[in-house]
């Protein structure tokens, strides 16, 4: 049986690619901070036996280094970076920065994907998918940047592009693929109830291009829709 690993699993776009990955009959590993307070993952889970809940807090690699050797046997065809964290806000902006609050927005949205990466790289090249896929935004483009603001997210963002570019150039050889999406802007608690679709026109967008990918797109920015992102 295929299995995705999701991260960032109890609301938004990871609790839709759980749905969507239980529906289509996928191993579902589901990883979130506290699965015990998660609702909605829980109901989900209710009516899916293949969701299997695991609790995980991406900013603490111990925990990822421990949920990697629980699953030591389990091959991952396709994990999904989706767990982040958006902490600018107009206290804390340029002129009175807070530097701790950019530490961990770098850590959640840069540096743990790549811990990801790292710890589960032996599932995933044991698979049949071989897929690193990572939730990253348009704020991550620079080219794109005309407004300013927000510098905590646009820029450990931007570095998750980079670290990724670098490891899809990596990890071609070892037939194993990486991919950057921009999942549009969201009606989500991050994204907020102005965005302009919903979770599910945005997860079913990016279902269909993960289940069409092939290697030679491995390093890929692109949009929901498949429209290439500048960098």
């Amino acid at each position: 049986m295929a299995t995705v690993l999701i991260t960032g699993a109890n609301r938004g776009l990871g609790l839709e690619f759980c749905r969507q990955y239980a529906e289509q009959g996928w191993h579902v590993i589901a990883c979130s901070r506290n699965p015990d307070d998660a609702f909605d993952l829980n109901n989900l889970a209710g009516h899916h036996s293949k969701i299997q809940l695991e609790a995980l807090d991406v900013s603490k690699f111990k925990q990822i280094d421990a949920l990697s050797q629980k699953l030591a046997d389990r091959p991952i065809d396709i994990l999904i970076n989706n767990a982040g964290v958006y902490l600018d806000d107009k206290s804390n902006g340029f002129g009175h920065l807070d530097y701790q609050a950019w530490t961990e927005s770098f850590l959640t949205n840069t540096e743990a994907p790549l811990k990801m990466a790292e710890a589960f790289l032996p599932h995933i090249k044991k698979s049949g998918k071989k897929l690193i896929v990572n939730i990253s935004s348009l704020m991550g483009s620079i080219a794109d940047n005309d407004s300013g603001g927000s510098i905590f997210y646009r820029s450990s963002k931007a570095a998750l592009n980079a670290a990724m570019k670098s490891l899809a150039v990596e990890l071609k050889d070892q037939s194993v693929g990486v991919l950057i999406f921009h999942p549009g802007w969201v009606k989500t608690d991050m994204g907020g109830p102005n965005a302009l679709i919903n979770a599910e026109q945005s997860v079913s967008g990016m279902y269909g291009l993960i289940e069409r990918f092939s290697l030679h797109q491995s390093g890929s920015f692109v949009k929901y829709d498949g429209t290439p992102m500048p960098w």
